[in-house]
């Protein structure tokens, strides 16, 4: 496995976009959280966000991975680059050539895809904990630890969004169009829950969400829900205008189990889709 990673991690390095682009990430993960912690002067109004709550614990956790979750798409497009660069310079074959099976090939793309959730996940629980220590008006043990569940969610997110980018690129060879296609199926999964809406409207028994939930993309975005509606300032004024927020924002298990099992099949996909292949 280390020898597979080291030979992807090889390419990276050599390749000056991929690694623009993974600078680019983390770095615009500090940049939106420096920008919450400092106090915005707008000259007839200021507005510290860190007096919101949002750097509270247990809320900080939610907060974060959810908004740095938005980012992961610099990462993506990392994963689907690398990969379309095997089909553009024939490097697929050269490693087929030196030795190496179809499945390592594929192994040594899917360790890397585990590589970037680990390293960004770490990055994102290290951030979070600072943050909050450091402006959290909450500092007990218990309290820290609660909704850490968030930690979690985020790499499993990742993980699942990352292979269906990877068997994106696979199955169209072209990073363009997979990118092009990703999008497209984000618009889809959205047109048949509106379709689904309207349909089962007046049925009690089974709403649309019950279906979309199965969706690959929505899957990934059912793992954290949105965060603003906990903020105590929406809260009271939904309560004080009849409308109390009732939303549940847990993780729940079946929430993880089918995006992981969404990327155990983006996984054999790919590798049926190498397999019957001519590199």
């Amino acid at each position: 496995m280390i020898r597979l990673v080291k030979i992807e991690l090889f390419k990276l390095y050599h390749n000056r976009f991929a690694r623009i682009l993974v600078i680019i990430y983390f770095l615009l993960i500090l940049s939106a959280v420096l920008f919450t912690s400092i106090e915005v002067d707008l000259t007839f109004v200021k507005f510290y966000f860190a007096e919101q709550g949002i750097f509270n614990f247990p809320y900080i956790w939610h907060f974060n991975t959810y908004m740095i979750a938005i980012l992961k798409i610099n990462l993506a497009i990392v994963v689907i680059y690398m990969i379309n660069n095997e089909f553009v310079y024939r490097t697929l074959k050269q490693n087929l050539i030196d030795g190496l099976s179809k499945r390592d090939v594929l192994n040594s793309k899917f360790y890397t895809l585990v590589l970037f959730v680990i390293s960004s996940t770490l990055f994102v629980f290290l951030l979070t904990l600072i943050l909050g220590l450091i402006y959290s008006d909450y500092n007990e043990l218990q309290i820290i630890l609660t909704d850490m569940e968030y930690i979690l969610a985020y790499g499993v997110k990742l993980l699942g969004f990352f292979s269906f980018c990877m068997l994106l690129v696979f199955l169209l060879k072209r990073a363009v169009i997979a990118i092009g296609m990703l999008i497209a199926w984000y618009i889809l999964e959205k047109i048949i829950r509106a379709i689904l809406n309207v349909r089962l409207k007046d049925d009690y028994l089974l709403q649309a969400s019950d279906i979309a939930q199965f969706f690959p993309l929505q899957s990934m975005s059912n793992l954290i829900a949105e965060p603003f509606t906990r903020f105590s300032i929406v809260r009271n004024i939904a309560q004080q205008t009849g409308n109390p927020i009732t939303k549940n924002y847990d993780i729940t298990l079946l929430s993880i189990v089918i995006v992981l099992a969404w990327t155990v099949l983006f996984y054999l996909w790919s590798y049926r889709i190498l397999k019957k292949r001519d590199l």
